[in-house]
């Protein structure tokens, strides 16, 4: 059995709820994050069968004849890392419009579907699809997701547990892959290698038949030194003897196996200062740290370093719990032409939160200046400001701003 079958994860009652009223749920993310043990999971109590397209045999056949073999398949059936076979939405689309309130079929991918318009179209308005991310500090510690609840509540009453130091390093060296979480320091380095050279090898040359693989490693290890900064695509291809289109094309790429997000800017006409340049992210601060060659040890050293990856850490536990919260949850950057910045802007409804991340242990008046500014611009529909730092109290620093230790995000209440 899976080591990962020992962690209850937070898209589980997202799964369950849509399997209940709708034909085809599409569970997606990055390989090793867990996809197949969450759709076994739900799928085996409800007695679905499982096919894997990573077995030559069953991709052989699904390919030769696609039409026929999604006609034999079961009623409930578990399609495991559909992106191998492209033809699949188009040929589920007839059987589950004649079968609408009898099939249900969960589907797992490691490409981004919704990158590719045409496949994603295939099941509109008959397809749910849930994002799931390697594991959530929340997940690792078994507490339930509190901190985005807390955050729009009214009293801001934030349990944590104090100051974390070296633990929070190891933490974002260590990430969330399921597989890596009890390994020591030097076979989890192992484990990381060989799986971005399976990735390299095997699933982005399935996406597309590019020449220079060499510089995928290279580009991945520059993308990883770039976190929580503003993507910058000329800073990124003067490394390389290769064209800006081409950078682009192998980012779109790196995209589509999500080991990179795009954090979209927040902004107004209104006001025209405000940049609208996303920010780029690694998917996983663990995988980041090993492209680095940065152990804990270094990574404490390294303070520049350091904050952008805890920027990429917290920015990751928040998008996994949004999912968790009744309310859909947009997330944004904000920054100005005169340096006024919010590292994370939080959208609920007509309310909007602001969060400054800091690794260090305390904070002054001057780390709400962003934040001070972010409320200048949207008025009432502002929330509350906090800067969560490595840091012992739940400190007020006027109405609406607070500093909060980072380890909030996963303390249990009391």
């Amino acid at each position: 059995m899976s080591r990962a079958t020992l962690y209850r994860r937070l898209a589980e009652p997202a799964l369950a709820a849509a399997l209940a009223d709708t034909p085809v749920v599409l569970i997606h993310g990055p390989r090793q994050c867990g996809k197949t043990t969450l759709a076994l999971q739900v799928g085996r109590r409800r007695r679905y069968r499982y096919y894997t397209f990573d077995d030559a045999t069953t991709l052989a056949a699904a390919r030769a004849d696609i039409t026929g073999f999604v006609a034999r398949l079961e009623k409930r059936a578990i399609l495991d890392e559909v992106q191998h076979v492209p033809e699949l939405f188009a040929a589920l689309k007839p059987v589950i419009d004649a079968n609408r309130n009898s099939v249900r079929y969960i589907l797992t991918g490691s490409s981004n579907i919704l990158l590719i318009p045409r496949l994603s179209d295939s099941l509109a308005g008959r397809m749910e699809i849930l994002r799931l991310h390697p594991l959530s500090q929340v997940e690792l510690e078994r507490v339930p997701a509190t901190f985005l609840e807390t955050l729009f509540g009214d009293t801001h009453s934030f349990p944590h547990n104090g100051r974390l130091g070296k633990n929070l390093v190891e933490r974002i060296v260590r990430g969330g892959y399921p597989v890596v979480q009890k390994r020591t320091p030097r076979r989890r380095e192992s484990w990381y290698a060989n799986y971005i050279e399976t990735l390299i090898q095997r699933d982005i040359q399935d996406l597309s038949h590019i020449g220079n693989l060499d510089a995928l490693p290279k580009l991945l290890a520059l993308a990883a030194g770039q976190t929580a900064r503003l993507a910058n695509l000329s800073e990124l291809a003067s490394a390389f003897e290769l064209s800006r289109p081409t950078i682009r094309n192998y980012l779109t790429l790196v995209e589509r196996l999500f080991l990179i997000d795009y954090l979209q800017p927040w902004f107004t006409n209104r006001a025209k200062r405000l940049i609208k340049t996303p920010k780029l992210h690694f998917g996983d601060t663990g995988l980041a740290c090993s492209l680095l060659r940065c152990s804990a040890t270094e990574l404490h050293e390294q303070r520049e370093l350091l904050g952008q990856l805890l920027e990429t850490f917290i920015f990751g536990e928040l998008s996994k719990q949004t999912g968790t919260h009744p309310e859909r949850i947009a997330l944004y950057h904000l920054r100005d032409k005169d340096g006024y910045e919010a590292d994370i802007v939080l959208q609920c409804g007509a309310r909007y939160a602001g969060i400054e991340i800091k690794a260090a242990s305390s904070v002054s008046e001057g780390d709400f200046k962003g934040l001070r500014r972010m409320r200048e611009l949207l008025g009432k529909r502002f929330h509350v400001g906090i800067v969560l730092y490595d840091g012992e109290h739940l400190l007020a620093f006027g109405e609406g701003f607070l500093a909060v230790p980072i380890s909030a995000l996963w303390a249990r209440r009391k």
